[in-house]
């Protein structure tokens, strides 16, 4: 132990006293550092013996002398153990470096943090007064500003790959009392955002500690194609305090960082603080030092193998893991079934901080030359959903193998570990044929309770999730040892990530045969998930008016507001007048308004009465009557995906006020019976992305074969083409449209292009998911297709900023894309039609009006005689407006 000449004697003794419970012999080392270098062998008692531990006291002077240099990190023996991440302390814990980083991302959406006023002012001279985005002053905060400062106390046991985390207390400064107290974290939470989102804060204060170490990985990583600042060490970990402000808003301050657990200066602490000292410091030690598991014998089992291999291993077998690699997995093994007072920040299992990982490392190694560090990180990642997934203890315990370290390759040991990386625990199984059709348990992540308890011979459960859950991890194993389990089809997989759509969702579990040439299916069970809506209250009397464009969940312009903000003086003067104009496009600006007792707290809203508002004008709703005219003696082609093939339904059910038929149609599908045989309605279902790229017809191909299964056409606007998709469209397809409709003398036809939407933003199996900063492009993407087809002379329907701030409100599906459902209706008994309509009670003005209407349409869609209806608040909407596109050229031509 290496102690200064500052340091305070009292956490000297302290120190002492806790590794001496621990077993060690301590040997300190005052007022100056370690002579020969961190590999030289210490005496003790007249023996040389190598070093375990090693404590550097931190200093409050910065003349005192260093423990150790850093180039000497390289010299440290895989089981020896150092309290200092050199990059951490100088990226986080001094100021030049937290300059260096706000330089570094400057305005970048990634980089969402909140700084205190000071560290802005110092950054500025830091920066010679050349300040950043990050910078500007319009949001600064002050200490004397904030409510509350919270001292979280964070565990750093590894940079790359991150292993981080949280203690369960912190010293929290009430700035009434000017004083700190020491109190668990989640219940401070909880009472001090009481009337707010305690959870959501918790989180984003965890979220942005996450963010910050791992901005100091990355960096730290990137400088491996430059000049190397410091030399690796595998085994060192920084004890860190953040302190974080809080004011009146749910979302962190990023004061100062920490290279300790930070209370008092000096010998000043009272006796609590010394208390609260011993306590973090004796529970940090009781997680960094268990006690010796299996895990070390088969260390040795490793190294022995890794002798043997003459080093020449790594040049044969570049894709099995090294030995500091294993060492990795095996310390993080131990970290998540020794948690104590200690929570996991990293790896985290939450998409958004995923995704800002590969971000970050895509932004500063755009060659990918850093994919082994990516391949720590997913092994760590999947090593953690085990155990979250499973709630198993790990399969640590590796020497029961049918082979020694003289008989096995090295190779067979890498299958090894990565088969214990997967496997937490062997799977235990029958071999009684009454076991054959049966599964012995099923997991879900995060954990739920399945409704009836599990039990192999009940084949059907149900459960219910909370709006803010969109996705589960279920899987299952099976009783028998010849048998296996799929989710959802014959060849699926045994575990999955599923997107939950609003309302009910539906997961088979199939059970199948293995011993057959051809596996059969034996049996199924079905979970029902049911996703409840968002939580809403009924309005009284005393209301505001609150808009949104987008949710801070999920940013697609960081530098605009997100969430509920009471609506500007000027909107609402601007959306109040009496007579609004008909919006002249389907893509004015506009923001989703709602009524809420406080735009703080989205829990307090009647989402029933929300609608979207453009600035200054208004969407016409279309009546029944008026819809049927508009359409009568038209033909309206759709070619697109999915959600086109939604709008097309809405529009067979808002004209003929029942939906007779309906089907998944991934071809192209005829209706003559619409408004009474006066409106013929066809659609392509465009991309058929399950084909092959060489069966796959094009979109020339299938916009042609769409137009020839419609004769005949007119070349008016009594002929109507609906383009659109999810993501697939852009700006080549638009040209191709224009050359089409030319070679077909049909250039003078109605064009509507409905724009990209929300989707594919969920990490679900099977299918690719985006990253924030892909999700983020999309807004440029919309943007592009919309001027091209406006240029073109097409109407528009921009369908992304209207999902974008919604996204969470998707139905059943993969994607996370379907706005809409077609579900079967009930009879009246079944099912009581409540209708939406706003009572006068609410008296919320003509702002409202629309959505009255919208309301008062959605009868129709509970219309007990139709068999089906299509649901989806989202899709009606943005419905709504392309029929009224389409009825203003119907207006026109008529001269009203």
């Amino acid at each position: 132990m290496c102690a200064p000449r500052s340091h305070s004697k009292r956490e000297l003794q302290l120190y002492q006293r806790i590794l001496a419970q621990h077993g060690y012999v301590v040997i300190v080392h005052e007022n100056r550092g370690l002579n020969g270098g961190l590999g030289h062998d210490h005496h003790h008692l007249g023996e040389v013996r190598p070093w375990d531990l090693l404590i550097c006291l931190s200093s409050s002077k910065a003349n005192d002398t260093n423990c150790f240099q850093m180039d000497d990190l390289h010299q440290l023996e895989l089981f020896q153990k150092v309290n200092t991440i050199p990059e951490i302390q100088h990226l986080l814990c001094r100021k030049e470096g937290l300059c260096q980083i706000i330089r570094k991302f400057p305005g970048n959406p990634l980089f969402l943090f909140k700084f205190a006023y000071m560290l802005k002012v110092y950054c500025s001279h830091f920066f010679r007064h050349q300040i950043p985005t990050q910078l500007d002053h319009k949001n600064d905060f002050k200490a004397q500003d904030l409510s509350v400062i919270i001292k979280a106390y964070v565990l750093v046991t590894s940079l790359t790959p991150l292993r981080a985390f949280i203690h369960s207390n912190a010293s929290v400064w009430n700035s009434f009392k000017r004083k700190y107290f020491f109190v668990k974290l989640q219940t401070f939470f909880e009472m001090f955002f009481r009337s707010s989102s305690p959870q959501q804060a918790f989180d984003n204060m965890k979220e942005t500690i996450s963010k910050l170490l791992l901005i100091a990985e990355v960096l730290s990583e990137s400088s491996i194609s430059g000049p190397k600042t410091f030399s690796r060490c595998s085994l060192c970990f920084q004890m860190l305090t953040f302190d974080i402000g809080f004011n009146t808003s749910i979302y962190p301050i990023v004061l100062k960082v920490h290279e300790h657990f930070d209370l008092q200066v000096g010998d000043d602490l009272n006796s609590q603080d010394q208390i609260v000292k011993q306590f973090l410091l004796e529970d940090a030690f009781k997680f960094l030092l268990p006690n010796n598991s299996s895990t070390s014998n088969f260390f040795d089992v490793l190294e022995n193998m890794h002798k043997l291999s003459d080093g020449n291993f790594q040049k044969e077998h570049e894709q099995c893991l090294s030995l500091a690699e294993i060492n990795s997995i095996v310390d993080f093994v131990k970290e998540l079934k020794n948690l104590g007072h200690f929570e996991l920040l990293f790896p985290s299992s939450v998409p958004k901080i995923q995704n800002l990982l590969h971000d970050l490392y895509h932004m500063v190694d755009p060659m990918r030359r850093l994919g082994s560090v990516l391949t720590a990180h997913w092994l760590l990642s999947s090593l953690l959903e085990q155990f979250q997934f499973r709630n198993k203890e790990a399969h640590t315990n590796l020497l029961h193998v049918v082979c020694t370290a003289e008989h096995c390759s090295f190779v067979f040991v890498c299958l090894l570990v990565l088969h214990f990386f997967n496997e937490t625990k062997e799977r235990r199984c029958s071999h009684d044929k009454d076991t054959l059709s049966h599964i012995r348990q099923i997991f879900t992540s995060p954990h739920v309770d399945l409704n009836p308890k599990f039990n192999p011979r009940i084949r059907e459960y149900y459960f219910e999730v909370p709006f803010d859950m969109v996705t589960v991890k279920i899987g299952a194993e099976p009783s028998n040892c010849q048998c296996q389990v799929h989710l959802d089809e014959k060849k699926g997989p045994s575990v999955a990530n599923y997107p939950l759509g609003l309302g009910i969702n539906k997961i088979s579990i199939l059970v199948t045969d293995e011993s057959q040439p051809n596996p059969e299916i034996v049996s199924s069970y079905i979970i029902t998930v049911y996703r409840e809506d968002r939580p809403s209250l009924p309005l009284f009397d005393d209301y505001m008016v609150c808009g949104f464009v987008q949710d801070c969940g999920s940013l697609i312009q960081p530098k605009e507001p997100c969430g509920l903000k009471p609506l500007s003086p000027e909107y609402f003067s601007a959306i109040s007048q009496t007579q609004l104009k008909t919006c002249e496009t389907g893509d004015p600006k506009g923001q989703w308004i709602v009524p809420c007792l406080s735009c703080s707290d989205n829990r307090t809203c009647d989402w029933r009465a929300i609608t979207w508002q453009p600035q200054n004008c208004h969407h016409a709703v279309l009546t029944k009557p008026e819809l049927q005219q508009c359409v009568e003696g038209r033909r309206i082609l759709f070619i697109g995906d999915s959600t086109n093939r939604g709008i097309m339904y809405y529009l067979i059910q808002r004209v003929n006020e029942t939906l007779q038929e309906w089907q998944k149609t991934h071809d192209v599908k005829i209706y003559h019976n619409i408004n009474e045989g006066k409106t013929f309605i066809s659609y392509s279902y465009y991309p058929r992305f399950w084909l092959s790229v060489k069966q796959r017809p094009t979109f020339e191909k299938a916009l042609e074969q769409l137009l020839q299964r419609s004769h005949p056409l007119e070349n008016t606007d009594q002929t109507v083409l609906v383009v659109g998709g999810v993501q697939w469209l852009n700006s080549n397809h638009l040209q191709i449209i224009q050359k089409v409709l030319k070679r077909e003398n049909l250039s003078n036809i109605l064009v509507v292009i409905k724009s990209v939407g929300m989707g594919f933003h969920l990490p679900v199996d099977g299918i690719h998911s985006l990253s924030q900063t892909e999700v983020q492009n999309l807004w440029n993407e919309n943007m592009v297709i919309l001027d091209t087809a406006k240029r073109y002379g097409y109407e528009v329907v921009d369908t992304f900023i209207l999902t974008m701030g919604r996204y969470k409100e998707f139905l059943q599906g993969k994607c996370g894309c379907h706005f809409h459902e077609v579900v079967k209706s009930k009879t009246s008994k079944e099912n009581p039609r409540v209708t939406m309509k706003l009572s006068m009670h609410y008296a919320l003005g003509q702002y409202f009006n629309s959505q009255s209407k919208l309301s008062q349409l959605q009868d129709y869609a509970m219309n007990s005689q139709s068999p089906y209806h299509v649901r989806g608040p989202i899709n009606q909407v943005y419905s709504e407006i392309l029929f009224s596109r389409i009825c203003a050229h119907k207006r026109k031509a008529m001269g009203t």
